[in-house]
């Protein structure tokens, strides 16, 4: 009987989900109106960050998934989204831009 809960017991996937994590701006410019989406659906929450070029700050965040779009007003220059970001098992995410307007997220 104690196998057969031992075995249950390990099959069980554990939940991890996306936790707060800290937000490292390397756009080149300030950031503002940053939000959050599940990949995939429409509905952003807002995170409540603005984030000058080369700064850092703390978001609080929680939820069950691990796949999130991010997007954020970048100043003098619209909107930019960062997709399929990972926020599950990180403690940090650089948000990166290149001139010609493609983003790409680095982890720590």
């Amino acid at each position: 009987m104690a196998t057969a809960v031992g075995l249950a017991a390990v099959s069980t996937p554990i939940l991890a989900g996306a936790a707060g994590f800290v937000l490292v701006n390397q756009t080149g410019s300030a950031l503002a109106d940053v939000a959050a989406r599940r990949t995939g659906t429409s509905e952003w929450r807002p995170l409540g960050a603005a984030v000058s070029d080369g700064a850092r700050t703390s978001v609080t965040f929680s939820d069950p998934d691990c796949a999130f779009d991010l997007k954020a007003r970048v100043a003098g220059d619209g909107e930019a989204t960062w997709r399929a970001v990972n926020l599950c098992e990180v403690s940090s995410v650089t948000l990166r831009r290149d001139s010609a307007g493609s983003t790409w997220v680095d982890y720590d």
